[in-house]
């Protein structure tokens, strides 16, 4: 870890209608109680006449205290330039929860990271809708939790997943190829923090076998797509996206490897954003800070 990764630095999530003076207020805010700002980007949606911003800055020799930063802010600057706005520290710890199904690829993917020291985040526990993935997460030392969906079981179903993700004070959830639909109840209790990932091939090669659907079709591109989950279907606002071409050379099993290797990197960099509380959300769409 660097030095500027081991000293905590406040952060500031905003978006609110554009004017003259937005940048100035919030950087003058820093300036009065000598914040030293680390790192500053902002865009405006011209179109929609919206501002956005991400500001963050050191906490070392900040005139605030944590618990007086948002109260001051919201006075200072939310109120007065009606700014949706969020605070987050860096040094606070997120807690994750993995869902999945029956494909490894992904989870492996974001264990190998978690334990290698890559990303600074908790997780507490892996829950799945079988058991095929158990001595996959017991090799990595996280309790394991099976729990059956069925059409008849959903709702009990869910109802235990929201429990037990309660009882591990889970901060936000990655499905990583898990392969149920959340209900619009599930949804609601994690908005913006239910982190999917899928093949890009939607809505043009839907349903069961998408990758023999592209080949058939001769696909000359093949992608993935991360996005956090709402109540339509696969439709949530994109966080990230890649693609890697293909040829007529390739068989339906190349297709698979290349686009599970995409899988990985697409959800591997989202989470990296969400977990850098770089991304925000606004009319289903996000920005993503660099």
């Amino acid at each position: 870890m660097n030095h500027r990764e081991s000293r905590p630095s406040a952060q500031l999530l905003i978006h609110c209608p554009d004017r003259k003076g937005l940048i100035a207020a919030v950087t003058d805010f820093i300036a009065r109680n000598d914040g030293n700002i680390l790192d500053l980007d902002q865009h405006v949606d011209a179109t929609r006449g919206v501002f956005f911003m991400r500001v963050e800055w050191e906490l070392e020799r900040f005139r605030l205290s944590r618990e007086t930063i948002a109260g001051a802010f919201e006075t200072e600057c939310g109120i007065p330039f009606s700014m949706h706005w969020k605070l987050h520290f860096s040094d606070e710890m997120p807690r994750m929860a993995l869902f999945c199904s029956r494909l490894s690829h992904c989870v492996y993917d974001v264990l190998a990271r978690c334990q290698s020291g890559e990303w600074r985040v908790e997780i507490p526990l892996i829950v799945s809708n079988h058991e095929d993935l158990r001595s996959v997460a017991e090799s990595f030392g996280i309790p394991f939790h099976a729990v059956p969906v069925t059409p008849e079981t959903k709702p009990e179903a869910e109802a235990r997943q929201l429990a037990l993700l309660r009882e591990h004070k889970v901060d936000f959830v990655v499905l990583a190829r898990y392969m149920q639909i959340l209900s619009a109840d599930f949804i609601s209790r994690y908005p913006e923090r239910i982190i999917n990932i899928h093949h890009s091939f939607l809505p043009a090669f839907a349903g069961a076998r998408p990758y023999h659907q592209a080949h058939d079709r001769g696909v000359k591109i093949i992608g993935a797509t991360s996005h956090y989950v709402t109540t339509e279907l696969d439709a949530g606002p994109i966080i990230e996206q890649d693609v890697a071409r293909v040829t007529h050379k390739d068989s339906v099993e190349d297709l698979v490897r290349k686009g599970r290797d995409l899988e990985k990197i697409v959800l591997a960099r989202a989470i990296w954003k969400h977990l850098q509380r770089k991304v925000l959300c606004y009319d289903n769409r996000t920005v993503v800070f660099g």
